[in-house]
């Protein structure tokens, strides 16, 4: 059989775009932080605190681009950890449009690890 790791396929890019994707859409809520009125540098620290999910998530592609495991067990706890802590305090749009992609791409990176691991 021949080595997918050489030959990614439609899964694993899809897996990556996927989550590139996700990343983008996540920092586009830290843009609030320039409709608060602060200063430069309460607007640089505040812009940076508002990013920390889209550097989490950077730091999973990163990590994922190899390691297909990881990103797979990762944002399935990512989606449930959303889930657990909006429980009741969130609409139910907002679990289909941040938890809902987490899951996807854990399945995703899970189908793209069994499959890697079949084939070698």
């Amino acid at each position: 059989m021949k080595n997918s790791n050489q030959n990614p396929g439609i899964i694993t890019w899809t897996a990556r775009i996927i989550s590139i994707a996700f990343a983008v859409f996540i920092s586009i809520f830290s843009m609030d932080v320039f409709t608060e009125g602060y200063g430069f540098w309460k607007t640089i620290l505040g812009l940076t605190i508002h990013l920390i999910p889209t550097f989490i998530i950077v730091l999973i592609i990163i990590i994922s681009w190899r390691k297909e495991l990881i990103g797979a067990v990762t944002y399935t706890i990512l989606g449930i950890l959303y889930i657990y802590f909006g429980w009741g305090k969130i609409d139910i749009s907002a679990y289909l449009i941040i938890a809902g992609p987490l899951f996807i791409l854990g399945a995703l990176y899970f189908i793209d690890w069994g499959k890697k691991k079949l084939s070698v």
